[in-house]
């Protein structure tokens, strides 16, 4: 009987970066727009997370590949074997893009504790934001990841709504298996809404990175181009881990959608801006469980995406200019990392005290993100099949041709995503 109880336990041993990464996937923001499009199209749009899992799987396998066998995340091969002004473009771009659906994310996480226990929700926004960057800063790096996994789990709200609503499964069905395809601008921008979320620069940046700081981290590992024992169980880690934490992340988006469609489109409620909006309107009509779940919800991934969007950006930064970095370190070892870290969450803290409208904010971040991730996708696949970055450990064919679909679909769907501008 003992293997009823370790094998859960060792199934959540072998979770790591690609969890967490695949959580983070759906922050706030992230809510935001599967709420809306839940909201507006009900089921019928539902096929995209169906369609986005095997491409988000490719691309951050890959990432996470270059992570572990060179032990550097993208910014520090972008670094070592590109133009600098590809690193700073990109670098550039992302931190910009990251600092904004920071800011996005502490005012949906002050909007959301405001609905469930009152108060002002810019004193929400600051305390998240103080919470995050002191967990990052104090706590040891092997118990924060592991905190960080832990709330992974707070996305289950998600599927406890659709536990609570009245679900038409046969609709769902249909909406998740025949694409449902429209030619207007408001579908195709809902469409470019739900890849421009499922597949984020800020993700490959932060799961390489991941994978190289596990490397250092970890004693007894070493970087696949000069520990290629390691290798085959490594791939396979990789691989688990990430289809597991994509599905994850596809699973919860599709849930939110579905609780949306169930109660707010099937209620003529069509017009979601943000994440807390949807938990609002949840109220009346789904009742106040489903509603206060929902909005715990909203604060659990908070907690969980205001770190690692901080943290990428710093991540990046520091790769790119060479400075010690790693939430492994202390903050004295690596004082220019933490400040990034803890300047970027300022930053985002301080939009939420400006006139800045925060639903434009995230419209732009949401262009920069797509201009940012295509050429990013064709750097990754670059870089994961040059033997001079990757040695023997270059990306099998399955592998490259899943990345390149992967690639040419978001290309795609940027240039639609400028068409309905």
């Amino acid at each position: 009987m003992r293997w009823i109880y370790s094998y859960p336990l060792n199934f959540w041993r072998r979770l790591g970066p690609g969890l967490i990464t695949g959580a983070a996937d759906d922050d706030p923001s992230g809510i935001a727009t599967y709420s809306q499009v839940g909201a507006q199209f009900g089921y019928s749009i539902g096929w995209t997370m169906l369609f986005s899992y095997p491409l988000m799987v490719a691309i951050q396998e890959i990432s996470a590949r270059i992570g572990r066998t060179t032990s550097y995340g993208l910014a520090g091969n972008l670094r070592l074997f590109y133009p600098r002004s590809i690193l700073r473009t990109m670098v550039l771009l992302l931190l910009i893009t990251n600092t904004v659906n920071l800011g996005a994310d502490l005012g949906a996480m002050g909007s959301a504790l405001n609905l469930v226990i009152g108060g002002n929700p810019k004193i929400g926004v600051i305390f998240f934001a103080v919470a995050c960057v002191l967990a990052q800063l104090f706590i040891d790096y092997r118990h924060y990841i592991n905190i960080l996994k832990w709330l992974t789990l707070s996305l289950f709200a998600y599927v406890g709504v659709v536990l609570i609503v009245d679900m038409p499964w046969h609709d769902v069905a249909i909406g998740l298996f025949i694409p449902h395809l429209r030619l207007d601008a408001s579908y195709l921008a809902a469409i470019v809404g739900v890849f421009g979320t499922t597949i984020s620069p800020y993700l490959f940046f932060w799961q390489s990175t991941q994978e190289a700081e596990d490397v250092i981290a970890n004693p007894d590992a070493q970087p696949l181009l000069i520990a290629p024992e390691q290798a085959k169980s490594e791939m396979k880690r990789i691989r688990f881990d990430t289809i597991v934490g994509m599905a994850f992340s596809n699973i919860i988006g599709l849930f939110i959608v579905l609780t949306t469609a169930a109660t707010l489109h099937a209620h003529g409620v069509t017009d979601i801006q943000t994440s807390s909006q949807a938990a609002e309107a949840l109220r009346p009509i789904a009742g106040p469980l489903a509603f206060t779940v929902f909005a715990l919800g909203i604060i659990g991934t908070g907690l969980l995406a205001v770190p690692i969007l901080a943290a990428s950006s710093a991540y990046a930064v520091s790769e790119g200019f060479n400075w010690q970095i790693g939430l492994g370190r202390r903050p004295r070892e690596a004082k220019a990392f933490y400040a990034t870290l803890s300047g970027a969450t300022l930053i985002g803290v301080m939009i939420n005290f400006t006139s800045v409208d925060p639903i434009k904010a995230l419209f732009w971040s949401a262009v920069l993100n797509g201009i940012i991730a295509v050429p990013m996708m064709f750097v990754m696949m670059h870089m994961a099949s040059s033997r001079k970055i990757m040695g023997d450990y270059t990306i099998p064919p399955i592998l490259k041709c899943m990345g390149w679909i992967s690639t040419l679909v978001m290309t795609a769907i940027v240039f639609g995503m400028f068409a309905t501008i």
